[in-house]
C-alpha cells in the first residue's frame, strides 16, 4: 500500500513539490505533546512552523 502513495505522490513534477512536515504541539487540554503532520508545498514551509 506504501508504494501506491509514494507513486501516486511522485507523477510528475508535482510530488517533488511538496514537503511532509512534521511539528510538536503542546495539547491545551491535556498538557501532552501531539504530533502535527501534514503535507505542504515547498515554498509555505517556514510558514507552518512560524504558526
Amino acid at each position: 500500500m506504501a508504494k501506491k502513495t509514494v507513486a501516486t505522490l511522485q507523477t510528475g513534477k508535482e510530488g517533488r513539490s511538496y514537503t511532509k512536515v512534521i511539528k510538536m504541539v503542546k495539547s491545551p487540554k491535556t498538557g501532552a505533546y501531539i504530533f502535527d503532520e501534514q503535507m505542504v508545498p515547498n515554498e509555505k514551509v517556514q510558514e507552518f512552523f512560524k504558526k
